[in-house]
């Protein structure tokens, strides 16, 4: 059997797709009425085996696949909540998403997901889309600060999460970006770091201004702060980092505000990232699994995502049940992960959290 990036394409014939077999169509193949099928597949009342049976084979010969979004709205019940993340292949927004799945299916929610994909038009095109399933309520994490202008009226719960808008008449749940960004300085300064460039990513986003914010004010006038915006395209983050690198003077430590930016610095500087006072420090705003296992592990701020998921699904439900009180603004508290980047030994591992 060859291997799967060897087979063909599967060519779907649209027509003869189960979105387009009804149950009338089930019905009338089985020779039964439509309320006949309908008390099989939902097992409402008893039907006799030999009806039964027939309906069944008509449902697996054609192919039918009940409409979901139908019997919602037949039975007036709306346990559909729609989910709108930037980037699901990012770890980040990938584990929130996981988690909110989980506490959703608890309370017998169905999730429908959609990715951004990090641009503010295909945003407005995938709420417009959510919008024609009718959810009970939204969950989003937005591209960029300017997100109440791309949303509808659409008079039903919303939570944002992580990147929030300026507007505050939303419910919203993040992390105090600009404690852990502070704290992160302090400890690279007590380190021996007296330079450090700050990669980030979109200043458009407002968690990355918050970041930013704290890090200034830690920094003050005892530590040198250069900012470098490298854009959210894979290809452009690495060019203006690689660019930087090769006309710039190497700093003492280098933060990188993201786990997509950290994990390029880290491909690119190589054996220059050491531990102070012999190299390049280097700390990152996320924390992943890989970046205990290389060498120097790589101190981070670890979010709380599982914690985040959790807080925006209650918050939700709340209102979905009828709470009418005043918008809340939730901040969650971030952890740091010291380990060997930012240790002043050279190559010592050191895991620890504060």
């Amino acid at each position: 059997m060859p291997h799967n990036s060897e087979r063909e394409p599967r060519i779907v014939d649209r027509a003869a797709s189960p979105r387009a077999v009804s149950i009338r169509t089930v019905a009338e193949r089985a020779g039964v009425s439509i309320a006949t099928v309908s008390n099989v597949l939902n097992s409402r009342t008893r039907v006799g085996e030999e009806l039964s049976l027939r309906v069944r084979a008509a449902v697996d010969e054609l192919g039918y696949v009940a409409d979901g979004t139908a019997s919602r709205l037949r039975s007036r019940k709306q346990a559909l909540a729609g989910i709108v993340v930037p980037d699901l292949k990012n770890s980040f927004f990938a584990s929130f998403v996981s988690t909110l799945e989980q506490v959703a299916r608890l309370d017998g929610f169905d999730l429908l997901v959609v990715s951004s994909a990090n641009d503010p038009q295909q945003e407005a095109a995938r709420l417009r889309a959510i919008r024609s399933w009718r959810p009970a309520g939204l969950i989003v994490i937005p591209c960029d600060g300017a997100f109440t202008e791309r949303l509808p009226s659409w008079g039903l719960p919303i939570v944002l999460v992580d990147r929030l808008p300026d507007d505050a008449h939303f419910d919203m749940v993040a992390v105090d970006n600009k404690a852990a960004s502070a704290s992160m300085i302090r400890h690279l300064a007590e380190m021996g770091a007296s330079s450090c460039v700050v990669v980030a990513n979109c200043l458009r986003i407002g968690n990355i201004r918050e970041r930013l914010d704290g890090i200034r004010e830690a920094a003050g006038s005892t530590m040198d702060v250069t900012v470098l915006e490298t854009g959210l395209d894979p290809a452009t983050v690495r060019r203006r980092i690689e660019t930087f690198m090769a006309t710039s003077p190497l700093p003492d430590a280098v933060f990188a505000l993201d786990n997509i930016t950290t994990r390029v610095v880290f491909e690119l500087l190589g054996p220059r990232l050491r531990a102070q006072p012999r190299g390049i420090a280097l700390a990152s705003f996320d924390d992943e699994e890989w970046m205990a296992l290389v060498t120097p592990s790589i101190t981070a701020v670890r979010q709380p995502v599982e914690a985040m998921a959790v807080a925006a699904w209650r918050q939700l439900v709340g209102r979905l049940k009828g709470d009418d009180a005043p918008h809340r603004v939730m901040e969650l508290p971030c952890r740091i992960v010291m380990r060997g980047s930012t240790s002043r030994q050279d190559g010592e591992r050191r895991d620890s959290t504060s």
